[in-house]
């Protein structure tokens, strides 16, 4: 069964976005941190280096700008998908697999 997305709404996928963004921005802190520690212990006294606090803005400046750029990004789909009609995918149905609740119980 053929379906057309012609709509996302752009407040949730700004939402959905700022939590992958912000993950993703642990995750990038987490690399980063070896890397931080080894240029702080490398640099000298007058070079400025990146605190500690950067690993803990990351994620969030991560997670402020995903969700722009899904508000953006949705509202912008919702617009070209007013002329070109939208992603088409397929769906099918999947059965579900008999459950024996009797059998469990025991």
């Amino acid at each position: 069964m053929k379906k057309q997305l012609t709509y996302v709404a752009p407040l949730k996928a700004g939402i959905v976005l700022a939590v992958l963004y912000f993950v993703g921005g642990i995750i990038g802190a987490v690399i980063a941190l070896p890397f931080l520690l080894l240029a702080r212990a490398a640099a000298e006294a007058s070079v400025a280096t990146f605190g500690p606090g950067w690993l803990f803005l990351m994620p969030v400046g991560y997670g402020i700008l995903g969700f722009i750029v899904g508000i953006i990004a949705a509202a912008l789909y919702n617009l070209v998908a007013k002329f070109t009609g939208g992603i088409e995918f397929e769906l099918k149905d999947v059965p579900v697999p008999p459950t024996n609740y009797a059998a469990s119980a025991s």
